[in-house]
């Protein structure tokens, strides 16, 4: 791993955890224990690598297994007719090597114009999927579950959110929703941030408009991946270099 760019906490193993690379390297996701040693390298099938940001987890076709998402939605140049999630049944970890079923492609598109995003997430129930853009007023877009493999789906515009700023230091570059569906969590390259749904409140994009408490992270060199830990009692970060 040199440029871990996403994180989620598996569903299969507590204490366990999935990353990615951002750029140079092929369709490959890491399993890391809690002390970021290795539990195995998985080959996503199917997929391409053409600019991972982030990885989630949710359910699928499948009740009762895990998948993960794994978000080809980064656009640097905003140039992009579509971006592109793919999704697998979360792998078993603890081999060293391995390679997934065929992966889900989920091709999305935005309802306006191409964007630039490094934050995913995935609703632990519903399956909705959500996508943060890297822009100074960052735009939460969804689409909603249950998804399938097929032509691209136009997704909503739901938010806009009051962090970010003029630069990129304060562009949001990951983010996760807690598995209870309760909370938000956001981090820039430099700070972290948490939404909280009102107790009692069943639509979950009420969240959105709630007061961002912040979050201290501490040091990281280049933030880009923030995950719940798999009980929700914990928050996990990953950086870039």
């Amino acid at each position: 791993m040199t440029e871990s760019s996403g994180v989620v906490a598996s569903r299969r193993a507590p204490g366990r955890f999935w990353t990615h690379n951002d750029s140079d390297d092929g369709a490959v996701i890491y399993c890391l224990d809690d002390q970021a040693a290795s539990c195995g390298t998985w080959t996503v099938a199917g997929a391409e690598a053409f600019d991972w940001e982030d990885i989630a987890a949710g359910p699928g076709p499948e009740a009762g297994t895990p998948y993960l998402y794994i978000g080809d939605i980064g656009d640097n140049l905003a140039v992009r007719a579509s971006i592109v999630v793919y999704r697998v049944p979360e792998p078993e970890s603890g081999a060293s090597r391995g390679t997934t079923p065929r992966a889900d492609v989920l091709t999305l598109r935005y309802p306006d114009e191409p964007h630039d995003a490094e934050a995913l997430m995935v609703h632990p129930t519903s399956g909705d999927v959500y996508v943060i853009v890297k822009e100074p007023s960052p735009s939460v877009y969804v689409a909603r579950g249950p998804l399938v493999a097929g032509p691209a789906r136009t997704m909503e515009k739901v938010a806009t959110l009051p962090v970010g700023g003029a630069t990129a230091l304060t562009s949001v570059t990951g983010a996760d929703i807690a598995p209870d569906g309760t909370r938000v969590a956001l981090c820039t390259y430099a700070e972290g941030f948490e939404l909280v749904l009102p107790e009692g409140t069943s639509d979950f994009d009420a969240v959105w408009a709630q007061p961002v408490r912040p979050l201290d992270l501490g040091p990281r060199p280049q933030g880009e991946g923030i995950a719940y830990s798999s009980d929700g009692r914990g928050i996990v970060t990953t950086s870039e270099r």
